[in-house]
């Protein structure tokens, strides 16, 4: 072999042959690239999902109330003034507390649950969460009503009010 002022032919070729360690920074933006699209994708579909987990867990709260309730009416025949006297301190899984209003101890039907006729959606009392907004009307139809989780025709409807 020849060799070029001190260096050999050879020691270039192996140089030049070695292989590279590491990632070049497009192959890198194309990862963060791949990973960023993947959790725009993911995060939006994980939160719906933890939207829904929280209304399935009010709708169960409820059931349970419901329960409570109607043994509570059963052994003292009235229904409680506070959800305290059924023993429920847990608030709605938005952490708001549950509302809960005996039509015997109010005057009128100002501040009863209404459908979109204007007509109570119970007789002896509403119970309900306020839903994700933490907001609520007394008519259904008003849009901070729509994501409230109520119980209706007296128990035998709980769930979304915008389903009702």
């Amino acid at each position: 072999m020849k060799k070029r002022q001190g260096l050999s032919i050879s020691w270039l070729y192996r140089r030049s042959a070695a292989p590279k360690a590491g990632f070049t920074l497009f192959e890198l933006l194309i990862a963060i690239a791949i990973i960023g699209i993947l959790s725009s994708i993911a995060v939006p579909v994980y939160m719906q999902y933890l939207d829904r987990a929280k209304v399935v867990v009010s709708i169960s709260d409820l059931k349970a109330m419901v329960n409570e309730l109607e043994v509570f009416k059963l052994e003292k025949d009235r229904l409680p003034v506070t959800l305290l006297e059924i023993g429920w301190v847990r608030n709605d899984p938005w952490g708001n507390p549950y509302q809960y209003l005996n039509f015997s101890t109010v005057k009128g039907k100002g501040n009863m649950r209404k459908d979109r006729f204007l007509v109570p959606i119970n007789s002896d009392y509403d119970l309900y969460s306020m839903g994700k907004d933490g907001q609520s009307n007394p008519p259904l139809t008003v849009k901070v009503s729509q994501d409230d989780i109520i119980v209706a025709n007296d128990g035998s409807y709980i769930g979304l009010a915008a389903s009702f």
